[in-house]
């Protein structure tokens, strides 16, 4: 660590007699000046050493002690602390965006960000220039006031929420350590500070992160539930820091440390820092020692933490980000739109000041009320700025916010569609993301992990080869059981290679027990772990022999698994429990003082009661396997692990490390001490391919037979559609451990590159292992999976599958869910060089040199593993890679990392320029869910991790179906229509004021009231295209999922192409032709006023936009058509209100009782009904042509799709499945 990054680190003090404090390095020169030195010196005597030797450092005991800091003065002590604590952040959060004084100037700031605010802001603003202004200035800034407000006021609303819940969260009690009083205080969480001492109880909530020094439990542990947080229900086990003195009471004025720690960070899962003692001992931080806010303490009686960082440091609040934002893709083809909505504008603008340019010019005698005075060029200049004023509506100001409310109503209807709602979990859709619900509607490409996704996640132990033999598990047979009871058969000596066999029996079996971070919980559980922790000292070796084990296993076993291809599977059912557990012997221990009812008052049904908490489904399925072969994880704890060994009794395992697995390793490890041996043993699982290449090439035959061996019994359970897992051991002499041990500290220590040395460390250690066996695990597929992939393809959406299985269990998942077909050509990429994969690519695309991208039908399957996708992934080979897939209808990327996932959909995101899904359910999948345009997590077996990154979650594959061709189509469809009806109307009356102009020289003036101009769009015939957005229907549900082919119109953009847009432009413009020259026409001639000429065409303008707007709808609720009405009346209303009432209020003009007397003449209905009908009629005629062609086409789709649909391929994953050679054999062809 250099000295930069040092200066990062957070240092945590803690003083004898209480007093506690807590700094940033650096934060305090005056105080924090001689520790500097200090470590400078430290840390480079440190990298030296690590350098010269890379081994672990101490610092010399020459050294000034940082102890000698904390030993002075009580007053200047009390004045450091005191000074330190401030410097920190108070525990005190807000949420808030605004304060009293702030709301409004800073509320005006942020709307002030979007461009139409400071675009109509302008023309307000512009208005009241005199010399360009159009009509009342006051009238102008209405409805960019309007929709600020409304803005504001929804701004302030939420704010308020936010506040009243600081306001509780923030005055919630905890109990608090006083160094003063000497005890426990109560005090707010507001006015916790960083090092702070505080003890909770069972079912408190943790007020800020802390480090966990004192658990009430004996074994040093914490349970804590993180459903706040992560949304996660499962409890995860804290552990007290190493090396800490665990008593039956934590005494606060005894406990003098120091920790350092890295900066605040958004990142649950990762802690790092180090506690070091009063004897200069270190000791590393992990997440394990953290207790983070919000978070909830379960089935501990008390815990006692020290807070490390408060308020909007904890890693809760730095989570704290709110919903994500991503634009979608019909956003900007709508800011494009917009944008030629500006040069449509700008250019009736110019068009207007030439030609009152041109009018001006033409003058030869001066008229009333026109300046003779200003030059025709001048005055043409003004008048651009008048007609921007005058046609400003162009632009549509509310469009974005009715956008928004619109995706709000289509949210709720989606979050409340009970057929997406999983009754078992009680759990509908989440819309994490509101504003791409229209890109549900557009997608191209699907991108999906595997187990848990496809499959239950829910893992059946199936099969299992210890020592190159193999062994079939079914779950508990009545009949072999009952057999298993009645043999009786005296046991004999075993020879040396079945004595090899037994060692490896037992090892694999303690290697499933040990080898996990399962934690064991039930009813009756925190007693016994209790009392079994007051026994474990005194746990001896068990009395019966390990070969007497191994006769019995021999005796009961079946026909082995190479030898008897032509066996009965049905006659091979587990080796269940009844194998190992037939009797107990009377006493376990040797010990009189135990004796049999140590162990006896256990009874069988209370061993049942044990109940595994796995964070994987793959942990727990091998935990319950061993434990029906009798080998039983009864309890563990951070320094030992309690195991029941079939025929003996619990066997105490200490607990050395815990390797995690890495994704990067694909494996984890631990480190125990043999409770047999005493040796140092390194037990590890993971991928079989991981595995076999670690594995020790032994010289004797024995050895290498088992591996051989074992790699068939692989293959065959890949084949069979099983997770494959490997398990190994390596045996440590002591000096090799402790000279890794050393190194491994200075890793666990270390603040910066943390993950990187560790990861260093277990990799220098898992070298040279002994395989023990392997597992066969199954998977089985949801329901409705194939249905989903067969309707998802149908739609031409192209799926992938992206998995860490192997080739050949991947491959039998396609064919179960229909991803491979049985007539499709299987194209195998397993390449060990980029030059192998460039001829294997050319070889490929002569076999579908047929197929385009274009090809839908294409009946080639790509299936590559993870070696062969990091070469295609390079630049040099992305393109060829890209044109490849293009020609297949499905790809299936195998053994692949999350990195990989991500880089695959942003290659095909980027590249290919579509629309992509990324669908997961772990933590593996969240780089791949974020990178696509759409995420959808998961809820399944794995955590939340994929849900909180996604954009949507769901609980089940199978609702993909109806969220993509149902809502996505819909979402879309109602989006696009919506906008693209904006755009009309406001066109079609600008347009309106636009022909005047030729009729008044270009002067600006209007033939309607400014009240009325000013709300025509704003209020009259807003919220009709609103309901029509979030309720229109244009095709029904069960036809979109009848006929699948439907949902290419939104993928295809068929809605919303410039075409379309243009047209409806077109279509604006032949409606405000009508709409202006039938009255011009009807009123030739005659003496009315400018305003009564106006009112007609403000009629049948408001009646034309309904009722276009009602042509359009598919779907014409109740709702739809009561709005509709009442948006007639209230513009019929308030005209005649303006009429009678108004008498001064459009300067200089006097619009009163002008609506009154041209409404009680006939021609004013006559007028308004012939120019409705004649400006819909090419709209209408258009309509009712492409529903008939629609409703046909979608008749004929759907009679197609029902003649066409082939019997349902009944597959099922599990072991039963017919083998991948067999599936493959009745596909087509295969080219490897």
């Amino acid at each position: 660590m250099d000295l930069d990054s040092f200066y990062l680190c957070t240092c945590v003090y803690v003083c004898s007699g209480g007093g506690l404090f807590v700094a940033y390095t650096g934060t305090s020169p005056f105080c924090l000046l001689m520790e500097r030195l200090y470590w400078v010196r430290h840390r480079c005597l440190q990298l030296i050493s690590t350098d010269r030797r890379r081994g672990w450092y101490s610092s010399p005991s020459s050294l000034p002690p940082k102890s000698s800091l904390d030993a002075q003065d009580p007053l200047f002590q009390r004045h450091k602390i005191k000074e330190l604590k401030q410097s920190y952040s108070r525990n005190k959060v807000r949420t808030t965006k605004y304060t009293f004084l702030s709301f409004i100037p800073k509320n005006l700031f942020e709307q002030l960000h979007r461009f139409a605010n400071v675009y109509f802001i302008f023309l307000g603003a512009l208005n009241f220039v005199p010399i360009v202004n159009a009509f009342q200035p006051e009238i102008s800034i209405i409805p960019i006031v309007f929709v600020m407000s409304i803005t504001a006021v929804k701004d302030l609303w939420e704010d308020q929420r936010r506040r009243k819940s600081d306001q509780q969260v923030n005055n919630l009690l905890c109990d608090v350590f006083d160094r003063k009083q000497k005890r426990y205080v109560e005090r707010r969480w507001a006015d916790v500070c960083v090092g702070d001492l505080i003890r909770l109880c069972c079912n408190e909530i943790i007020p800020a992160d802390m480090v966990l020094l004192h658990s009430s439990d004996p074994n040093g542990v914490c349970h804590i539930e993180t459903a706040n947080l992560d949304g996660e229900t499962n409890l995860k086990q804290r552990q007290v820091v190493r090396d800490l003195p665990q008593g039956s009471e934590f005494v606060p004025e005894n406990y003098s440390s120091r920790i350092e720690c890295e900066n605040p960070n958004n990142d649950l899962r990762r802690f790092r820092g180090f506690m070091e003692h009063p004897g200069k001992v270190r000791v590393g931080l992990h997440s394990e020692n953290l207790l983070l806010r919000s978070c909830t303490v379960r089935n501990t009686e008390t815990v006692i933490g020290i807070v490390v960082y408060a308020g909007h440091e904890t890693k809760a609040m730095q989570n704290n980000s709110g919903p994500r934002y991503k634009r979608s893709k019909l956003e900007c083809r709508l800011n494009m739109d917009v944008l030629w909505c500006v040069v449509l504008l700008l250019l009736m603008c110019l068009v207007a000041a030439v030609g009152h340019g041109f009018w001006l010019s033409e003058l030869h005698n001066p008229i009333f009320m026109i300046p003779d005075d200003t030059h025709p060029a001048l005055a043409a200049f003004y008048m651009f700025w008048t007609m921007i004023i005058v046609l400003q509506v162009l632009i549509p100001i509310s469009l974005y916010v009715s956008i928004e409310i619109v995706k709000l109503g289509q949210v709720y209807f989606i979050q409340n569609d009970l057929d997406l709602y999983n009754p078992v979990l009680d759990t509908g859709v989440q819309c994490r993301a509101l504003n791409i619900t229209e890109d549900l509607g557009q997608i191209q490409y699907l991108f999906s992990d595997k187990t848990g996704t496809l499959t239950e996640n829910r893992m059946l132990f199936r099969r299992c080869t210890v020592a190159g033999t193999e062994y079939p598990h079914h779950e508990n047979d009545p009949q072999l059981q009952a057999k298993l009871n009645t043999l009786s058969s005296p046991m004999r000596s075993p020879f040396r290679q079945e004595a090899a066999e037994i060692s490896h029996i037992l090892d694999f079996f303690l290697a499933l027990t040990v080898c996990n971070t399962v934690v064991v919980s039930s009813p009756t559980h925190f007693i016994k772990i209790n009392h079994w922790s007051s026994i474990m000292p005194m746990v001896r070796t068990p009395l019966r022999s390990l070969e007497e084990m191994k006769a019995m296993f021999q005796k009961l076993s079946l026909p082995r698994f190479p030898s008897s291809p032509n066996r009965n599977t049905d006659a091979l059912p587990s080796l269940t429990k009844k194998l190992f557990t037939r009797g107990r012997p009377a006493s376990y221990f040797p010990n009189s003082t135990l004796s049999s009812g140590a162990w006896e008052s256990d009874d069988e049904d209370e061993a049942e009661e044990l109940l595994y908490e796995a964070e994987s489904p793959d942990e727990a399925a091998l935990v319950q396997a061993a434990k029906a072969y009798g080998y039983t994880l009864l309890g563990r704890s951070p320094e030992q692990v309690l195991v029941a060994v079939p025929g003996t009794g619990p066997l105490s395992i200490a607990l050395l490390h815990v390797l995690p697995f890495h994704s990067a390793r694909k494996r984890m490890s631990v480190v125990v001490r043999h409770p047999l041996t005493g040796e140092v043993v390194v037990y590890t699982k993971g991928a079989d391919n991981v595995i076999m290449e670690l594995a020790e090439a032994a010289e004797d035959g024995f050895s290498r037979e088992i591996m051989e061996r074992t790699q068939r019994h692989l293959d065959q359970y890949a084949r069979e559609g099983l997770r494959t897992l490997c398990v190994a051991k390596k045996v440590l002499e002591e000096q090799e451990y402790k000279a890794w041990l050393k190194r491994h500290e200075y890793a666990e220590t270390s603040i910066e590159n943390r993950e990187e040395l560790l990861l260093e460390s277990a990799e220098r250690l898992e070298t040279n292992l002994t395989l023990l066996g392997a597992s066969g695990i199954v998977d089985r597929l949801q329901e409705e999976v194939p249905e989903t992939i067969e309707a998802l393809q149908e739609a031409g959406i192209k799926v992938w599958v992206l998995t860490g299985d192997k080739q050949e269990t991947a491959i039998n998942i396609a064919f179960a869910c229909k991803l491979i077909r049985p007539t499709d050509h299987i194209l195998m990429a397993n390449c060990d060089s980029k030059a192998r994969l460039q001829e294997l690519q050319h070889e490929i695309r002569q076999v579908t040199k047929e197929g385009t991208p274009e090809d839908d039908s294409s009946d080639s399957v790509l299936v590559i593993d993870g070696r062969t996708l990091d070469y295609a992934l390079q630049k040099e080979l992305q393109g060829s890679f890209l044109d490849l897939t293009c020609c297949c209808r499905s790809v299936i990327c195998c053994r692949s990392t999350p990195l990989q996932k991500s880089q695959v959909v942003q290659l095909v995101r980027d590249k290919l320029k579509v629309m992509t899904l990324a669908i997961g359910d772990g933590a593996n999948d969240v780089s791949m869910i974020q990178m696509a345009d759409v995420g959808i997590g998961i809820s399944g077996q794995e955590g939340m991790q994929a849900v909180m990154s996604s954009d949507f979650a769901i609980s089940r594959f199978k609702f993909l179906r109806k969220l993509i061709l149902v809502h996505g189509h819909w979402c879309y469809a109602r989006l696009a229509n919506m906008i693209l009806y904006f755009f009309y109307k406001n066109v079609m009356y600008v347009n309106l004021l636009f022909w005047y102009q030729f009729f008044c020289g270009f002067s600006g003036s209007t033939m309607t009231n400014s009240w009325v101009l000013i709300f025509f769009n704003l209020l009259f015939t807003s919220v009709p295209p609103i309901i029509y957005g979030v309720l229109d229907k244009d095709v029904s549900g069960e036809m979109l999922l009848e006929v699948p082919d439907l949902y290419k119109y939104g993928q295809n953009s068929e809605a919303y192409l410039p075409s379309t847009f243009w047209l409806n432009i077109l279509d604006a413009f032949y409606q405000s032709l009508v709409c202006f020259f039938i009255p011009y026409f009807a009123y030739a001639g005659s003496d009315i006023g400018v305003f009564f000429f106006g009112s007609p065409i403000n009629g049948s303008a408001l009646l034309i936009i309904l009722l276009h707007q009602l042509i359009e709808s598919r779907t014409v609720t109740w709702i739809h058509a009561a709005l509709l009405l009442f948006s007639a009346l209230f513009y019929y209303a308030f005209v005649l209100l303006l009429s009678i009432m108004c008498v001064t209020c459009n300067s200089p003009t006097n619009p009163y009782g002008i609506e009154t007397k041209v409404m009680s003449e006939p021609l004013y209905y006559l007028i308004c009904g012939f120019t409705t009908v004649l400006a819909l009629l090419p709209r209408y005629y258009t309509h009712i042509s492409e529903s008939a062609h629609l409703h046909t086409s979608n008749e004929n789709k759907a009679a197609q799709r029902l003649s066409s649909r082939h019997v349902p391929q009944n597959f099922s994953v599990n072991a039963d499945m017919p083998h991948l050679t067999d599936c493959i054999a009745e596909a087509g062809t295969v080219l490897s």
